[in-house]
């Protein structure tokens, strides 16, 4: 599909497919189905792109930059509740004291979001997994303090290199979590005593926490 040329077209392409079970959508658009979904865990969410015209892609920018909007589905239970943390963007590692909160890729991403909801429990048939409503948000105030704070404090573990002390204990929203297809892909980071390292790639992730509470307030 095309990129939409408008917000309203946009919500417009989710409410025809909210209610629609992933094979109904893989059908319309005439997609395979995947044999396994734990080897193409991705399937889900390149399929809703498809549907609504993302354009971004794996690029830094959001979905529909045209629009300012990122889209993120979420896999939910039969409650609604989030089954795992969102992944945000790829943490930088290097070259990041001159960066600020205004101009980060996890401020640019989270500045206004596109939830699609998918009911997506394991036990769940393919067949039978569903998207929900979607929702448009614009983080709160304290939202975004919230969110600033955590990312402030990471960008400073990361700078100060000390990013391999970092753990899921950190960030109240916000996590640094190790985002590589296996433990053999290695990028640079900085030491504790500045020096180069080989290290996992992180990306930022929202918190389970976070997005659970996100959905009990529009639902």
């Amino acid at each position: 599909m095309t990129s939409p040329a408008s917000i309203t077209e946009l919500l417009a392409r989710c409410q025809n497919m909210a209610g629609l079970t992933l094979v109904d959508i893989a059908s319309r658009l005439g997609v395979a189905l995947p044999k396994n979904l734990r080897k193409e865990k991705g399937w889900s969410g390149q399929l809703i792109e498809l549907w609504l015209g993302a354009s971004a892609g794996s690029k830094p920018e959001q979905d529909f930059p045209q629009l300012g909007i990122e889209l993120k589905s979420l896999p939910v239970d039969r409650e609604g509740i989030p089954l795992e943390s969102t992944y945000v963007c790829m943490a930088p590692l290097l070259y990041s004291q001159g960066e600020t909160w205004q101009t980060s890729s996890v401020r640019n991403k989270l500045s206004r979001v596109l939830w699609i909801p998918i009911l997506a429990e394991r036990t769940i048939p393919l067949e039978q997994r569903m998207v929900g409503t979607a929702i448009l948000w614009t983080p709160s105030a304290q939202q975004e303090a919230i969110l600033r704070q955590d990312w402030e404090e990471l960008m400073e573990i990361i700078a100060f290199g000390q990013v391999e002390q970092v753990t899921a204990r950190h960030g109240v929203a916000l996590q640094l979590r190790p985002k590589a297809a296996n433990s053999r892909v290695r990028t640079k980071a900085y030491g504790k005593n500045g020096q180069l390292i080989d290290t996992l790639p992180r990306g930022f992730y929202l918190r389970r926490e976070f997005t659970k509470q996100l959905l009990s307030y529009y639902f």
